[in-house]
Order: structure tokens, then C-alpha cells, then sequence
């Protein structure tokens, strides 16, 4: 059985996972794991904290090693996660262009291939016509996320 964690906090640390839990801009998971040391420090477990947040006791304790570790940066998530994009906004830029100046019309596999050939960023016709009916609708739409 691994050996209880227990963290203290001082007061300004209290106050500043307290602010944290409440604030409406930051992430979601990040208020979550503010939760989890004030409780922690309040004298629950981390199965019971486990419990409360319906997560794994690793999950719970991994937290807890951030914060020791870490302190307040460790709340956050770490950068590099999830698949960086293949795309730059210059080649949409350059597509839309080509589609301006030249007169012949293409679809989609024709784009991505032209993409391929002339820029060297390989997507497939189906996400590059996403990005581009995206691109349109945001420069005839700006109120659009």
C-alpha cells in the first residue's frame, strides 16, 4: 500500500487555489486539481478525494507530486500535448490565391494535391475542404469562432 500523501498549504496558497477553483477563464481540470490539494490539505485521502472527483487515486496522487514539484505551474497542462498541425495559415492563403487568379476550378482532392506537389504538406481533400468552407465562413462571418 503506498504511504498517505499530505500536503500543507500556506495561507496565501489557500487563497490562491481558492481564487483558482473559482475562476471562470481557467481551464476546467485545472480548477479540478486546485480542489484536490485544498482538500487533500484539509485532512481528506486521496481516495476519497479519488472518490469525490470519480478519477483513479494515481490521478489524485499524480497532482499532488505536480504540486510538490512544480508548485502552482504544475496545475496547468503541460505544453506539446495532441497533434501539432501539418498546415501553416500561408497555405490556405496560397490556395485561396491560386483559386482567385486562376480560371480553371478545382475540388478538393485537385486542391490537396496541388498542396502536396507545390507546398509539401500532405492533407487529405476531406480536411482541407473543412479548413477552407471554416476559412470562408469566418471572413464572411467574423462574429464566427
Amino acid at each position: 500500500m503506498p504511504a498517505p500523501l499530505r500536503i500543507s498549504l500556506t495561507e496565501e496558497e489557500d487563497r490562491t487555489l481558492s481564487e483558482l477553483r473559482q475562476a471562470q477563464t481557467v481551464p476546467h481540470r485545472t480548477r479540478d486539481r486546485a480542489h484536490m490539494l485544498r482538500l487533500n490539505a484539509q485532512g481528506l485521502n486521496v481516495p476519497a478525494i479519488a472518490e469525490i472527483f470519480q478519477c483513479q487515486q494515481q490521478t489524485v496522487r499524480a497532482t499532488l507530486r505536480r504540486w510538490e514539484n512544480d508548485g502552482l505551474g504544475g496545475l496547468w497542462e503541460a505544453p506539446g500535448r495532441g497533434a501539432k498541425p501539418k498546415w501553416q495559415p500561408s497555405d490556405l492563403a496560397y490556395l485561396t490565391a491560386c483559386l482567385d487568379d486562376e480560371s480553371r476550378t478545382y475540388n478538393s482532392a485537385q486542391l490537396a494535391q496541388k498542396l502536396k506537389q507545390e507546398r509539401l504538406v500532405d492533407l487529405s481533400s476531406d480536411r482541407l475542404r473543412r479548413l477552407l468552407k471554416k476559412k470562408i465562413s469566418v471572413e464572411t462571418d467574423p462574429t464566427q469562432p
